[in-house]
């Protein structure tokens, strides 16, 4: 489970991108943004939640958010995800897993009875000054833009 919560310090990260071009939270000063990290590109609900960000991605610019998403495939996995479904955001490529572990998004899950390693699918809301605003640890696949505005609304 993520260790990180509303209020504390987003942490700082580079990685690279689906194209390798390098990607780090500071380019983003001064955007607010949403960070996703998702299990595998390319399964159901992965391209769910992925769509249902691309489908709200305009509104989601309009109201001054940056969209990434990120999981443990390299770049190859995430171009060929990327233009299966017209994806208009970076992907981050965190092979080495240093932006899950830092976000306590990677971690043990269990499926069938069996315990193994992961990517815990959680969304980070980060404010314009590198602040997370919310963490949603039950992510809703179709609702993910839907539930990220609920909660920025009500605060």
């Amino acid at each position: 489970m993520s260790h990180l919560n509303a209020g504390d310090s987003a942490p700082l990260f580079e990685s690279i991108d689906q194209n390798g071009n390098p990607l780090r939270l500071q380019d983003f000063k001064g955007k607010k943004v949403i960070i996703y990290f998702y299990p595998k590109d390319d399964t159901p609900g992965c391209t769910a939640e992925s769509c249902n960000f691309r489908d709200n991605y305009a509104m989601l610019l309009d109201k001054g958010y940056a969209v990434l998403g990120a999981s443990i495939q390299g770049e190859a996995s995430h171009q060929k995800f990327i233009a299966k479904y017209d994806l208009p955001f970076p992907l981050i490529a965190d092979t080495d897993k240093s932006v899950h572990e830092a976000y306590g998004t990677w971690g043990i899950k269990k499926m069938y009875g069996k315990e193994y390693y992961g990517t815990i699918r959680t969304t980070f809301v980060i404010d314009e000054e590198g602040k997370i605003e919310h963490v949603i640890r039950k992510v809703k696949n179709k609702e993910a833009t839907e539930q990220i505005l609920k909660l920025t609304e009500a605060s």
